[in-house]
C-alpha cells in the first residue's frame, strides 16, 4: 500500500485567548508583538476574507498588470482579453519562480523567466519548453486564480472560496467608497501618479487604527498646525465642546474620523476657495444637480479605513501591508479625479506630498509615534485602554455607531471585528493551507 504523507503547511489555529486579550474598554499589547498570533492574521485575515488589492485605472487595457502582495503573497492584478480583472498568484506552477518582477507592465503571455513556461492572461498554462519531457495534459496546471470582486473600480480579492460576498464585506461602508468616487464629475477616480512606500517599525494594526483617531491630531502633529493653516485646524485642533467632528463605526471593521461637520464652506478639505476652480464646481453641478453637488463640495471626500488594508485618506488612497508583527509598508498614491480641469488634480497631487510625501508634515509625525509604541511594548506588554467615549457612544440613523471625534469609537469598532474574524473558525484547506486555489480559475466568480 502506497504511504500517504500529511503535509502541515502552516501551523494549527492558535490556542491564543483573544476573548480575554480584547475586551470592551481595553487590549492587551501583545496583539501587536506576538508573532504565532501574526501567522493565524495571515490565516483568518489576509488569506481568509476580502483585501484590497488596487483600481481598475492602474490596468486600463488588456495585458496591463500591477504586481501586488496580499499578506506576504505575491499576486498580480492583470487586465483580461475580455476587459474583466483577475487577480493570479505571482509563483509559476512548475518550480515556484517569481512570474512578474517588474512592478507594473504590458504582456501578452505570462512567461516565467527560469524554464520558459508560458500562461495565458488568465493564468491556464499555454506552453511548455521541450514538450518530449512534459507528457501530462496542461489541463489544471496554471497560476492560481483569487476570487476577485470590484465595487466601483476598487479591486478586491480573496484566497477563500467559502467567504461571503464582496457585498457583504463591505457592508455599510460601500457609501463610504461612493463619497470618495463622487468627487468626479464622472463618479471615477484614477490611481496612475505612482505609489510611495514607507517602511514602519511597527505592526500593521497599528496605522488603520491611528488613521481614525482623532484624539492624537493636536498633539502629534502640532507643529503641523502652527505652520500651516488647514482645514484640520477646525476639524480636530480645538477645545474639546467646540470640536464637531465625529468617529465614526461602519461595522464590519470600517471606522471613519467624519471631519464634515467641521467645514463651514466648499472646498475647504482641499484648502481652497470655491472660486479657484469655478469649472469644476460647474462639472459638478451640471452631473448632481445644484443641491447634491452643493453638499458634495461642502462634505469632501471620506477620511476611513475599509477592513483590513485599505484607507480612505481624503484625497490619498493607502495600502497597508503586513511584514511581520514588528513591521509593516504603508503604500500611498493621490487619488486623482478623472473628468475635472488638470489644475484641480494638480492641487490633490502638491496637497498629497505635503500630507504624505518623503519630507511631508503627517506621515513622518504618525511613523515615528508608531515605532516608539512598537519599541515600548516589545518586550513586556501590558493591557491599553479604548474606552474613551464609551459613556457617550450612540447609532446615528444609518445605524453606524458614532462619537466624539476625540473617542475612541474607532478603536473599539476596529477590535471588535478583529475579534469576530479570528475567533471564527480557520478558513477552508485551500486557502489556510495553500493561499490559493488548486487550478487556475476554479476560485474565479
Amino acid at each position: 500500500m502506497a504511504h500517504q504523507q500529511t503535509v502541515k503547511i502552516y501551523p494549527a489555529k492558535s490556542e491564543i485567548d483573544l476573548e480575554q486579550l480584547i475586551q470592551e474598554d481595553r487590549v492587551h499589547g501583545s496583539l501587536y508583538t506576538n508573532d504565532e498570533l501574526f501567522e493565524q492574521e495571515m490565516r483568518q485575515i489576509f488569506y481568509g476574507g476580502w483585501v484590497f488589492v488596487g483600481h481598475d485605472s492602474e490596468i486600463p487595457s488588456a495585458g496591463d498588470y500591477q504586481r501586488r502582495t496580499i499578506g506576504r503573497e505575491e499576486v498580480i492584478m492583470v487586465r483580461q482579453k475580455n476587459g474583466s480583472i483577475a487577480v493570479l498568484s505571482n509563483r509559476c506552477a512548475h518550480r515556484g519562480n517569481l512570474m512578474c518582477i517588474n512592478k507594473s507592465g504590458k504582456a501578452k503571455y505570462l512567461t516565467c523567466t527560469y524554464h520558459g513556461w508560458v500562461y495565458g492572461l488568465d493564468g491556464k498554462l499555454l506552453d511548455v519548453p521541450y514538450p518530449g519531457g512534459f507528457p501530462k495534459t496542461k489541463d489544471g496546471i496554471g497560476l492560481k486564480a483569487l476570487r476577485t470582486a470590484e465595487y466601483r473600480g476598487f479591486v478586491f480579492a480573496t484566497f477563500s472560496s467559502t467567504v461571503g460576498s464582496l457585498d457583504e464585506h463591505l457592508g455599510k461602508a460601500k457609501v463610504l467608497i461612493d463619497r470618495a468616487c463622487d468627487m468626479s464629475p464622472v463618479g471615477k477616480i484614477k490611481l496612475n501618479a505612482g505609489w510611495v512606500k514607507q517602511r514602519f517599525g511597527a505592526n500593521w494594526k497599528m496605522l488603520p487604527e491611528n488613521d481614525t483617531d482623532g484624539y492624537h491630531v493636536n498633539y502629534v502633529h502640532s507643529s503641523f498646525a502652527r505652520v500651516i493653516d488647514s482645514h484640520y485646524n477646525d476639524a480636530a485642533i480645538a477645545t474639546e465642546e467646540s470640536l464637531v467632528s465625529q468617529t465614526k463605526d461602519w461595522g464590519d471593521g470600517h471606522t471613519e474620523l467624519y471631519f464634515s461637520p467641521s467645514y463651514k464652506k466648499h472646498m475647504q478639505w482641499l484648502g481652497v476657495k470655491e472660486n479657484r476652480y469655478p469649472d469644476y464646481s460647474r462639472l459638478m453641478r451640471e452631473r448632481f444637480g445644484a443641491e447634491k453637488a452643493d453638499h458634495i463640495l461642502r462634505e469632501g471626500p471620506p477620511h476611513a479605513a475599509i477592513f483590513p488594508n485599505l484607507f480612505l485618506g481624503e484625497m490619498n488612497i493607502v495600502i497597508f501591508e503586513p511584514v511581520s508583527a514588528h513591521e509593516c509598508i504603508q503604500w500611498h498614491t493621490p487619488m486623482l479625479l478623472e473628468g475635472v480641469p488638470d489644475e484641480v488634480n494638480q492641487r490633490i497631487l502638491r496637497q498629497s506630498e505635503a500630507a504624505l510625501g518623503p519630507s511631508a508634515f503627517l506621515l513622518a509625525d504618525d511613523s515615528i509615534i508608531s515605532e516608539r509604541q512598537q519599541l515600548a511594548m516589545r518586550d513586556r506588554a501590558d493591557w491599553l485602554d479604548v474606552s474613551r467615549g464609551l459613556n457617550r457612544d450612540y447609532i446615528d440613523e444609518n445605524g453606524v455607531i458614532t462619537g466624539h471625534v476625540t473617542d475612541e469609537c474607532t478603536n473599539r469598532g476596529f477590535w471588535r471585528h478583529y475579534k469576530k474574524v479570528m475567533m471564527a473558525p480557520a478558513p477552508e484547506a485551500e486557502a489556510a493551507a495553500n493561499a490559493g486555489c488548486e487550478s487556475a480559475g476554479a476560485c474565479a466568480t
